[in-house]
Order: C-alpha cells, then sequence, then structure tokens
C-alpha cells in the first residue's frame, strides 16, 4: 500500500479501488472501530510559497480523526515498529488497544481535551563521537503524531523553500548534495558550513507555535501540538519537564524542525544566496572568502536574534567544498562528488566491529549482516562520482574477512582442514602451523589464494565494486 505522500494523481474509480483496499486491510485488523472510511473530507490546499494570501484551518481536528486518516496512522507505525515507550505497549499490541478504546480516544482529540504520555528518554550514539538523546513516545502517541503529520505535511510542505530536502515527500539528501555541486561548478567554489548547537533540543516553543498559528487557526490542533511540545522526558523514573525543544523519536518531530527553520530558508533567499539545507545541516555557496567569511557571521547573528539558537562556534566554518563535508559527500577541486574522507573512515571502523572473529554468529549469518550493510552503505555513497578513495578500502576490507575466518578455523588442524576444504596442496599447507598473528597471515599468499577474491565472491562477500557493476 502507497503512503499519501507518494501516491500519484489517478482516475477517481482507482482511487476508489485503493481507499477499498486500505479498507479492507484495516478491517481485518481492527475491525470497524477503525476501518471505515469516511466520505467527504475536506479538500486540502496547497499554497504556493510565493503567495501573499496564508490558508486558515479552523476545523482541522475533524481532518485528523477521520477513521480513514486514523487506520493510514495505524499502518504506518505497525510498518515502522519502534521500541515501546513507558507504557510498554508494542506497535504489535497497538490494535487491539484501539478496538476497545479508540471512541473515548477519538472523542479527546475532537473534544480538544486529550493528554499526551511523557515520552522515554534513550541515547544513541553519535557517527563522530558523543551521543544523540531520543524521546521515545508511546505507541499511541506515536500514531496521533502520525495521524497529525499526514494532514499537516500536504499543508505546509507546499510553501517550504525548493533549497530544503530533508524529511520531504520526494526529497533526499543525494539531491541535496546534487544542488550543492551545481553551485560549485556555477563558481560558488567557498562554502559556509552552518551546524546548529543541539538545534532539536533547542527551538524556542512560542516561537514554533507562532508559525504553526499563521497557517493553523484549529485551537485543538494548536493545543496538541504544544502539549506534544511540552509532555516531558521519563528518566530514571521522574518526569523531567521540558521548557523548550522538540523530541527526536516522534513522526511529528521532522516537520516541526522543517516549520521552525523555515524562517531560515526564507532569510537566505531574500539576501540572494545560494545554498542547500537538510533539516539542521545548512551549507551556503558564495564565490570568494571574503563573502563566506561575512556570511558566516551575519547568519550566525541572525539564527541568533531570530531563532534563539547558537551556531557551533567549533563545527561551523567556511572553507573550500572539497574541505567541508555535507550529509557525508564532499565535492572534490574537479567539482565531482566523493565520499568524504570521514564516511569511508566510519565505513572502516564498522568493517573492524563486524568481522571480529569472537562472535556467536555462523558464517553465513556473518555474511548475511555484511551484505545488509553494504549494500545500505552502496545504495547512499553510489552517488559518488569519483570511487577511488572507496575502491581503495576493498583488499584492505578483505583482509579483515580472511583473518575473521583464520581466527575462527581456531587450532592447526581446523586450520589445516579448512585450507584444504579450499584446494589447496602441498606447502602451502604449512601456513595451517604458523604461529605469526593472524593480520600478518591475512596478507599472506596462502590465504590469498584459499580465499581470494572469486571464491569470497562466490559465497556473497561483496564489495562496493560488485554492487557498482550490478547497476
Amino acid at each position: 500500500m502507497r503512503s499519501w505522500d507518494n501516491q500519484p494523481e489517478s482516475h477517481p474509480k482507482h482511487r476508489s479501488a485503493a481507499t477499498a483496499a486500505t479498507t479492507r486491510v484495516v478491517k481485518h485488523h481492527l475491525g470497524d472501530v477503525v476501518a471505515t472510511s469516511e466520505a467527504g473530507r475536506e479538500a486540502r490546499q496547497e499554497v504556493p510559497r510565493d503567495s501573499g494570501q496564508k490558508a486558515t484551518y479552523e476545523k482541522l481536528m475533524e481532518q485528523v480523526v477521520t477513521r480513514e486518516n486514523a487506520a493510514a496512522a495505524w499502518l504506518a507505525v505497525k510498518r515502522n515498529r519502534g521500541a515501546a515507550g513507558i507504557d510498554g505497549m508494542t506497535s504489535g499490541q497497538l490494535g487491539q488497544h484501539l478496538r476497545q478504546h479508540w471512541e473515548v480516544i477519538g472523542t479527546k482529540l475532537r473534544a480538544g481535551t486529550y493528554v499526551p504520555s511523557p515520552v522515554k528518554r534513550a541515547e544513541i550514539p553519535k557517527p563522530n563521537g558523543g551521543t544523540r538523546m531520543l524521546g521515545i513516545p508511546t505507541v499511541l502517541d506515536r500514531m496521533i503524531q502520525q495521524m497529525l503529520l499526514q494532514v499537516l505535511q500536504p499543508i505546509f510542505d507546499p510553501a517550504f523553500s525548493p533549497h530544503s530536502y530533508g524529511f520531504r515527500p520526494g526529497r533526499s539528501a543525494q539531491e541535496a548534495v546534487v544542488a550543492a555541486q551545481r553551485y560549485v561548478q556555477e563558481g560558488k567554489d567557498w562554502v559556509v558550513d552552518m551546524d546548529i548547537t543541539q538545534f532539536f533540543d533547542h527551538v524556542n516553543h512560542d516561537i514554533l507555535m507562532h508559525r504553526i498559528a499563521q497557517r493553523i487557526r484549529d485551537k485543538r490542533v494548536l493545543r496538541l501540538i504544544g502539549a506534544y511540545l511540552r509532555a516531558g522526558v521519563m528518566v530514571e523514573g521522574l518526569l523531567v519537564r521540558t521548557e523548550e525543544g522538540t523530541p527526536q523519536g516522534g513522526p511529528l518531530s521532522p516537520l516541526l524542525a522543517n516549520i521552525y527553520l523555515d524562517a531560515l530558508d526564507e532569510e537566505l533567499t531574500q539576501r540572494g544566496l545560494a545554498f542547500c539545507r537538510y533539516a539542521d545541516d545548512c551549507n551556503i555557496y558564495v564565490g570568494s572568502q571574503r563573502a563566506a567569511q561575512r556570511v558566516l557571521e551575519t547568519v550566525s547573528q541572525w539564527v541568533k536574534r531570530h531563532l534563539r539558537l547558537e551556531v557551533n562556534a567549533t563545527k561551523s566554518g567556511a572553507g573550500r567544498p572539497w574541505e567541508r563535508k555535507f550529509l557525508g559527500f564532499r565535492i572534490n577541486p574537479k567539482g565531482q562528488i566523493e565520499a568524504a574522507p570521514q564516511s569511508v573512515e566510519r565505513m572502516k571502523d564498522k568493517v573492524r566491529q563486524m568481522w571480529r572473529s569472537c562472535q556467536s554468529l555462523t558464517s553465513e549469518q556473518l555474511r548475511d549482516r555484511w551484505r545488509a550493510y553494504i549494500r545500505g552503505w552502496w545504495n547512499y555513497f553510489r552517488l559518488a562520482e569519483e570511487r577511488r578513495a572507496i575502491d581503495d578500502t576493498e583488499g584492505w576490507i578483505r583482509r579483515h574477512i580472511r583473518k575473521c575466518f583464520w581466527l575462527r578455523w581456531h587450532t592447526p588442524k581446523g586450520r589445516l582442514k579448512a585450507l584444504r576444504r579450499l584446494g589447496l596442496r602441498g606447502r602451502l599447507l604449512q601456513t595451517a602451523r604458523s604461529s605469526r598473528g593472524a593480520w600478518r597471515l591475512a596478507k599472506t599468499g596462502a590465504l590469498h589464494k584459499a580465499l581470494n577474491n572469486s571464491v569470497l565472491r562466490r559465497y556473497g562477500f561483496l564489495m562496493p565494486s560488485d554492487l557498482a557493476a550490478a547497476m
């Protein structure tokens, strides 16, 4: 089933069939409580960015709580799975909860009296060190946020800047990088790389709610969004109130971030600056070092004054595009896209982790986990036009694989048996009794012959070049 944000225009008869199919699926899981589609939904208006008029929506909650919208939101939450919130309810248990309580929940939403639960604090490691704080809502609150998102995104998204690429239907990080490359090729070969200090933790609630209220006049919707912003965080059993910020972890958070930072997009556009923004990652492209320094200073001041946010002076800076990274890529002096050195190093860190020998996994499980990782990594970085840095890692990756298997063969007897099984004969088998270190042995002729590139490829141990050849 396609989601609302990528479904193409179709004949009304086809749309009716699709709606009926969705209704049947949801009826099967939830019964008639959430399944029945409501006729006569109010048409959503799209407001061009350059329009002088602002559409207002005074009875939006009725669109939010339609059974059709609720059914689509439930399916999205179930499909995304995710961790349980503070109540311990899983996405698999949500259907039964809705069958029993949906009428009460819907009544509270329509009356504007629904109270969200606090989010559960979780920490995930950042690629460059440190941790990022996530706030995990309950699955019910994730569903209600998804219901809001499905109605609010078609209202706000058409008015966002064309230079904003993050968390928007039909847009991607790769498109942002291609746009950045275009600026560099046009001669704007100095970049202002702006990093906002802990953006999601410091969003000002008053500024955000004011921007939402310029378009949305339904006080119940505004009250519900405000309640989500102020729901608080449970930390070791204690409720910590949230006076600022929008917790990362809920479906609504990315849209709220784009609404907040759309003011920055408007300011940069009014100044006539070339820029690409992906969520809170913003790069501005200019023609000289002097202009870059001036833009960094003045825009940082504007962000502090109007958005009440701080630009991280340590992580931000002005330089050449090949000296800075953007969304894991950089533009080299020839104007080509390539994987940033930091991205290649993070991939190598992952290789070291995945090919440790002391893991309770079978060889097939090691292989399948590697294939899943490298396919995902390549699907993102295949945008790179200059791939020498990626290609240069392949021999090093294979050496880690050979080292891992050498250690997993454990003893001289086990190694001799494995080398014979892989076709080695004669003096090369003496390697099985070697006392040298595994990393050094992984580079010897014996292991290169036993686990040569063709053998590794035949058994499914793929490299980026194999995936590139299959494109």
